[in-house]
């Protein structure tokens, strides 16, 4: 299904029904849209489905509709509180995943009208922390900082008075960011709908950064995926509120896959990355990224382990605390 996750299919959806999958979600993980690098981090799989479980479950409970059916332990589908211990198989509703002709042609989406996986990735801001993709597009000039909703140009880790809310694309071979009318135009959106997507971004927002400040977390930044259910109401889809969908930090720190694109910086496979990028074959231009040290991928687990103990406030994973794990990360990436 992806770089991170695989999908069992159980019943396929049609053009009036959804269907139900369920996703596992695998120790694999993917850094500058690359796809699975070569190694694989122990644990993190149920980390991110046990905290992606939490945040749907909240969600569902305060009446916004999810793709989310529960979780399978010895193949019988449970809510969170059920389980005895951490899962890493989500039963899920499907939508049809429509593909823009060509990969940019997305009239599709104006011609279809329900049971599809809307063609963007919705971005919340709370800041702007150092290395935030906005500053690279502020740089080239593809925005400007009244786009945004400034009125200075912003500075790295500059928190934000009220959230900004972004859009990229879903379904191209390389993320492209969109203004909004952009956004709402390829999706096929009417304005109340692409108003109500803003909205409910926004909601979401709050949810994760109440929630993960009980961890001690702070919430920076986040996507979230929607799709039209077969009577085209929106509903969120894919996962939500995992360090892999969001930049948390603590005290400073990241707790995100920023973690493993800060070690990858320092590598001669980025530059030669960055330099193959726009390229129709930049992967292979790229060439294999090297593995992870031992002690960095340890640590790494151990954080996805300890984030999802300590959002979810249940001790799925038998790991030292937070705090106690980012003092190691910071000896080794700092």
């Amino acid at each position: 299904m992806g770089s991170v996750k695989d999908l069992t299919v159980l019943r396929e959806p049609s053009k009036d029904e959804t269907g139900v999958g369920r996703f596992v979600f695998s120790d694999r993980y993917s850094v500058f849209d690359y796809g699975a690098m070569p190694d694989l981090i122990e644990g993190k799989g149920k980390a991110l489905c046990m905290i992606t479980a939490y945040f749907f479950e909240i969600l569902e409970d305060m009446g916004i509709k999810t793709h989310y059916l529960g979780l399978v332990e010895d193949g019988k589908v449970k809510r969170i509180d059920e389980l005895e211990k951490p899962t890493d198989v989500m039963e899920i509703r499907l939508v049809r995943v429509l593909k823009p002709k060509d990969g940019y042609d997305y009239s599709i989406f104006k011609i279809e009208r329900a049971n599809f996986l809307i063609p963007l990735e919705v971005i919340y801001r709370n800041s702007l922390p150092e290395g935030s993709s906005v500053f690279r597009r502020l740089e080239r000039g593809e925005i400007t900082p009244e786009d945004l909703g400034f009125d200075h140009y912003p500075k790295p880790n500059e928190r934000l008075s009220k959230p900004i809310v972004d859009f990229s694309t879903k379904l191209e071979d390389r993320d492209r960011y969109l203004k909004r009318d952009e956004a709402k135009e390829i999706a096929g959106l009417s304005d109340d709908e692409f108003n109500e997507i803003v909205n409910l971004t926004l909601r979401i927002d709050d949810v994760i950064t109440r929630e993960v400040a009980k961890a001690g977390l702070s919430n920076e930044d986040g996507k979230i995926e929607f799709a039209f259910d077969d009577r085209r109401r929106l509903m969120v889809v894919d996962a939500v509120g995992t360090p892999d969908e969001c930049r948390f930090m603590l005290e400073g720190f990241h707790i995100s896959k920023e973690v493993l694109r800060k070690h990858y910086r320092k590598t001669d496979w980025y530059k030669r990355l960055e330099r193959a990028k726009g390229s129709p074959n930049w992967r292979e231009i790229a060439g294999e990224p090297p593995k992870l040290p031992k002690d960095l991928l340890k640590a790494v687990s151990d954080m996805y382990k300890a984030c999802c103990n300590e959002i979810t406030g249940k001790r799925w994973f038998d790991v030292e605390s937070l705090r106690s794990v980012v003092k190691r990360l910071r000896e080794l990436v700092d």
